[in-house]
Formats: C-alpha cells, structure tokens, sequence
C-alpha cells in the first residue's frame, strides 16, 4: 500500500491558510470576551472609584455587609469613614462603602 500523509499532499505552504483562521478565531473570541467581560467590570471599577471620591459628610450610605448609616467623618490620611448608625458610631474602611443611597 502506498501511504502518503495530507500534509505532504497539501504541497509547500498550502497549509497555511488553516492556522491563520484559527488565529482569527482565537482573535474573535478575545474579543467578545474583552467586550463581555473585562470592558464593563472596568467602567463599573471607575464609577465605584468616583463615587468613593465624592463622599461627603451628611451623605446616606451602604457598607457591602448591608449595613445602612450616615458618614459622620472622613479621614484622607487613614483612608477610613465614620457611620453614624443611630446613636452608635462604627469605623469603616472607605472601601467597604457600596452604594450611596438617595435620602
């Protein structure tokens, strides 16, 4: 019997075409993920990080625990918040801030 591989039957650089589509492909699905995924957990990074930036004292908050309360104080230099929780004040870091919520 006479065997002969395809790759031989393909002849110098018929091959090619084929790892370029896959290159495409790999491209496409890149793409879409960058598109899907990575883009808009980066806008939702940014708007966190504005809001974070813009806290003022009097504001009405919630922690990412859940817990609801108004920023007594803020310290820049600590990088924490101050909630007043009805009588009880807490310290929290500012990052644990999730939301700002409409009075």
């Amino acid at each position: 019997m006479n065997f002969v591989y395809p790759i031989l039957m393909a002849g110098p650089g018929g091959d090619g075409g084929g790892a370029i589509a896959q290159l495409g492909f790999f491209g496409l699905i890149f793409l879409m993920m960058y598109l899907l995924l990575i883009r808009p957990q980066k806008k939702k990074q940014k708007e966190h990080e504005a809001l974070l930036a813009n806290l003022k004292k009097g504001d009405k908050v919630v922690t990412s625990s859940g817990m609801f309360g108004i920023i007594f104080s803020i310290d820049d230099e600590n990088n924490t918040i101050v909630l007043k929780m009805g009588e009880i004040k807490l310290e929290f870091l500012r990052s644990s801030i999730a939301a700002k919520v409409e009075k």
